[in-house]
């Protein structure tokens, strides 16, 4: 059970002990409990949270009207007393819109459910410069709610530094200081999550793939950045800029990034710049991606070490994040990291596909909306 839908990420919330935040944590428990497949009954959720009988009949009576979990069949029982009814996630009255900008020439969106599984998906191509607009995003978040039914709010994943539904910094968007939260909010009539592109496509390795609650996932689209979970909880760093990997500077002397260094990683391995080089050179091919996934293990070398991370899972394009890459940085990271103290970080091509960041917006949204009403 991923215990990360338990863990508040909207904002302004904080640990306290009135009632009203005893009664959403209680919630976002046991729904997490329950996630995504797992049927118990009452009595089943009193014993494995520790909750009173009372506590859960009003938290369960509530997330039943609202549509979050559904009663089913009977539970089983090896006494003499009453069955209590299975209660599970309802897949089929609520719904999500998630929306994606780490793509090139066009967004994504689609309506997922609370499953993250795609009702209903829509683009929207951009234009000759291919940049983004809050009109855009707006236009096709419009279009995919006008197609659903019980909306609980609207995520968007973007590239860049994300901080209380601002984007603060994106290089590949061009963007700085750009608040998506409020003129969404304001304009759909619905709660709005952003996120950083990594962090989706960590939330949805955790709770639709392979990863565990301690994981390095890596980005690898437009740009290059990173998530970290640790026992469940996302590290966003004193200025949500946790992870930001793409601007360490690999080569001091290589090529200018945008964010004023010199030879940042995104500069060097970025899918974009890889897949211009493999084009150019396609006699080098090997060279090219294992000369990449050197680079790539040169940024995780220290941050695998300090953080004991023995999970490394790395998302892009499956023609240039593939067996020569990965083997290339495992090779590296093993020279660099590998001790007497310390288990062997294994690192791994994710194998979500291209919805990943859809998916993971899902989960950002529920897990919101678990801590806010």
């Amino acid at each position: 059970m991923p215990s990360i839908l338990s863990v508040p990420g909207a904002p302004g919330q904080t640990a306290k002990a009135e009632p009203a935040d005893v009664r959403r944590n209680n919630r976002a428990l046991i729904f997490g409990l329950l996630f995504p497949d797992t049927e118990l009954s009452r009595a089943q959720i009193g014993r494995r949270t520790g909750l009173s009988r009372v506590a859960v009949s009003d938290v369960v009576g509530g997330m039943l009207d609202e549509g979050l979990i559904r009663e089913g069949g009977l539970a089983h029982n090896t006494g003499k007393g009453k069955r209590g009814t299975l209660l599970g996630v309802d897949p089929e009255r609520l719904h999500v819109i998630s929306i994606d900008l780490s793509q090139s020439h066009f967004i994504q969106g689609a309506i997922t459910n609370l499953l993250g599984v795609i009702v209903e998906r829509a683009e929207l191509s951009l234009g000759a410069a291919n940049a983004i607009t809050i009109e855009d995003i707006a236009e096709l978040a419009e279009r995919l709610m006008a197609r659903a039914d019980g909306v609980i709010g609207v995520g968007v994943a973007a590239p860049g530094v994300v901080a209380d539904g601002i984007v603060r910094r994106s290089t590949v968007l061009g963007w700085q200081d750009v608040d998506l939260r409020g003129p969404l909010e304001q304009r759909l009539g619905v709660p709005v999550s952003v996120d950083n592109d990594a962090t989706s496509g960590m939330l949805a390795e955790r709770c639709f793939g392979q990863g565990g609650p301690n994981l390095l996932f890596v980005w690898m689209r437009r740009g290059i950045g990173t998530a970290v979970l640790i026992n469940d909880v996302p590290v966003m760093g004193e200025n949500n800029a946790g992870g930001e990997i793409g601007h360490i500077s690999i080569d001091p002397q290589g090529p200018e990034c945008p964010c004023g260094k010199r030879g940042c990683l995104e500069r060097l391995i970025a899918a974009p710049t890889l897949g211009e080089r493999l084009r150019e050179h396609p006699e080098s091919r090997g060279r090219i991606l294992g000369q990449a996934g050197l680079h790539l293990a040169e940024a995780l070398a220290m941050p695998v070490g300090m953080l004991d991370i023995s999970d490394v899972c790395v998302y892009g394009p499956p023609d240039i994040i593939n067996t020569d890459l990965i083997a290339a940085a495992q090779r590296h990271l093993d020279e660099t990291t590998m001790s007497s103290f310390r288990t062997r970080t294994g690192i791994r091509r994710c194998q979500l596909g291209g919805d990943i960041a859809l998916r993971g917006e899902t989960i950002a949204v529920l897990r919101d909306h678990l801590h806010r009403v």
